[in-house]
């Protein structure tokens, strides 16, 4: 028998099939601007990229990237750069490759919408659809309600983008002097250039949302007054402080937050750390404050002298193994080159205090293990192999909180949950309070960017459903259309990744804006497009036109065809069903089937080429979704 998952093919497996697209929060067609780079069509490139995500050249440096993790071609070798490529085309028709930023950024993508060639699937959360159907009425514009958004970072920074232009007057409230949020004071700027988020959010701003910087809630204004002052608040604080240790001398003077000393840094105010530096935890936040630990070293001239001294260090000690370690092989890597030294498999017990109360240094001892066999997070250690490394400040990085001390359950009747958090759908944001939404971080969990920026607009869509009685839902037309002309870039198939060039570890350690990645050239992105599978062309299968030869099977470079007796399909009620359906009566045992494995095609059309009846077509399955409104 041939075992596998019986599936007839619909809309939702053709989908399946741009596993790109699929595995992307807002659904962005990464193959669509991919393939348009390899044909060197930019502009139309930019269009789908920027299309349903309002932070696309924010996300082109610094997403975690599901698209490239699911990439089919990662399956043959190695995934397409499909967050460099992004960032390719968003330097030459974004806000930051526009000398007037963001203003006009929208106006533009209206008119090169217009001009450019047709989309090819085309999600839900598409910018220009959702103006189209705001412009002819298909969902009516929200006059005279407004709504406060608490948290400027990527949710609330999308959840303001889509309201606006839903009608919504909206306002955000930041605690910080920037916007942003964890964009402008989390990630470092050698990762993420300060004017590049400016003139993101400016093309917010420019849809007429209004913002209002240094404003705490429950010092500046109450949860309560902004209940009074919009219709609905949406919650959009993300985790902006970092978790305590909890060991003997945590409390001591040099102990500092992950988080909160890149916050420091952010906006010009840096602690001073001392000769040696001890960075606790292994995850990607980590690496952030160990390499702005070594820039810091080289901008501050009273350090600068000591950076030159061998004793000036920065030890980077974290539960797991190397093998283990959460953070990214390339954030470990780099931090390697620019001499942070790392200590794995080691956890604290006590930061050693001086007199003064002054840290002094941390004592460790051996971790054996770091989860159980149910891979539940359950250290063990060995007491005996102990190690103290001297230092003379400690930042913590195990994990981020949510700060809601704003917030009274009982005083403003919103209900939380075991761990404190506001008890909401994560979906849709609603919570007990039919006016307080909740989005991000503050939804689900810390996640990644392009999460937040999704929440933030399913936030956008339920406080509109709330608002009107109105849902927007996707009136959906698919289709596969032959194509007779499908060819392939010479050698394609054998083209090895890019590799993104990058300064120099000696250069990029100079400052903190100091860039570490580089942009792709064209030659370079346009080659890297070309490796693209193209995974929205189908090999499309005419049964009554196959004649056996079996030339599809022989021509097939991947392996990925197979012609079995139907009889061998059979293990399963849903399968024989199908199989019976498709036989219509003919006798299983005279029937013969072609398997493909989709996780294996590369799509050279080979098998078309080959078949002498033309019982094989390549075709494109084609998709759009466009806004609505239905009753609630």
């Amino acid at each position: 028998m041939i075992n596998g998952e019986v599936r007839v093919p619909n809309r939702d497996y053709w989908r399946s099939q741009i596993s790109c697209q699929a595995a992307c929060p807002v659904n962005t067609d990464a193959r669509g601007y991919v393939r348009a780079i390899a044909e060197g069509d930019y502009e139309t490139a930019y269009l789908i990229a920027r299309g349903p995500n309002p932070l696309a050249s924010i996300c082109g440096r610094v997403c975690g990237a599901p698209c490239e993790q699911s990439c089919r071609r990662g399956e043959l070798d190695k995934p397409i750069a499909i967050r460099a490529l992004k960032r390719f085309v968003c330097e030459r028709f974004g806000p930051e490759g526009r000398e007037s930023g963001g203003r006009g950024l929208i106006e533009y993508l209206k008119q090169a919408g217009r001009r450019a060639a047709a989309r090819q699937c085309e999600a839900t959360e598409e910018l220009l659809p959702l103006l189209q159907a705001t412009l002819d009425s298909r969902i009516p514009l929200v006059s005279e309600r407004s709504v406060g958004i608490i948290g400027s970072g990527p949710a609330g920074l999308a959840a303001a983008h889509d309201l606006a232009i839903l009608g919504f007057a909206v306002t955000i409230y930041e605690m910080e002097p920037v916007l942003a949020g964890m964009l402008a004071i989390g990630i470092p700027e050698y990762r993420l250039p300060r004017d590049l988020i400016r003139a993101e959010v400016e093309a917010i701003l420019e849809l007429g949302v209004k913002a209002e910087t240094s404003c705490e809630i429950g010092k500046d204004v109450t949860l309560a007054e902004l209940r009074e002052r919009h219709d609905a608040v949406i919650i959009a604080v993300g985790a902006k402080r970092s978790r305590p240790l909890p060991v003997p001398g945590a409390d001591a003077d040099g102990v500092i937050g992950g988080v909160e000393f890149l916050r420091d840094v952010s906006i010009g105010n840096p602690p001073p750390l001392g000769r040696r530096v001890v960075v606790i935890g292994g995850g990607n936040v980590a690496y952030d404050v160990g390499r702005t630990v070594v820039r810091q070293a080289s901008v501050d001239t009273a350090r600068a002298a000591l950076r030159r001294d061998a004793d000036a260090t920065v030890y980077l000690c974290s539960l797991e193994s190397l093998e283990e370690m959460p953070a990214d092989d390339i954030e470990i890597i780099e931090g390697d080159e620019e001499g942070i030294i790392r200590r794995n498999s080691v956890g604290p017990t006590e930061i050693l205090v001086d007199p003064s109360g002054r840290v002094a240094g941390v004592t460790f001892r051996r971790c054996l293990r770091v989860y159980d066999e149910s891979r539940r997070f359950a250290p063990a250690f060995d007491d005996d192999d102990t190690e103290t490394i001297e230092c003379d400040t400690v930042l913590v990085s195990v994990g981020q909180a949510v700060d809601l001390g704003f917030l009274d359950a009982d005083r403003d009747g919103i209900e939380l949950d075991e761990r404190g958090f506001i008890r909401c759908d994560a979906d849709s944001g609603t919570t007990s309070a039919t006016d307080v939404y909740v989005a991000g971080d503050l939804a689900y969990g810390p996640k990644l960017l392009i999460h937040a920026v999704a929440s933030g607009k399913k936030v956008a869509r339920a406080v509109y459903a709330a608002s009107t009685g109105r849902e927007i839902r996707p009136e959906s037309v698919e289709l596969h259309l032959a194509a007779p002309d499908f060819a392939r870039e010479a050698g394609y198939e054998m083209r090895p990744r890019v590799v993104l060039p990058t300064n120099s570890a000696a250069e990029r350690t100079l400052s903190q804006d100091a860039p570490v990645e580089l942009s792709l050239g064209c030659d370079a992105a346009r080659a890297e497009a070309s490796r693209c599978l193209d995974c929205g062309v189908n090999t499309v299968f005419d049964g009554a036109r196959c004649i056996l030869c079996g030339g599809c099977v022989d021509v097939c470079p991947s392996l990925c065809l197979l012609i079995v007796s139907a009889g061998r399909l059979v293990d399963d009620a849903s399968l024989e069903t199908t199989v019976a359906r498709q036989l219509d009566g003919f006798p299983l045992e005279q029937a013969s089937a072609i398997i493909k494995d989709e996780t294996i095609c590369i799509r050279c059309g080979l098998c078309a080429e080959r078949c002498p009846t033309g019982a094989i077509t390549m075709e494109r399955f084609l998709f759009k979704e466009v806004p609505a409104c239905q009753a609630a």
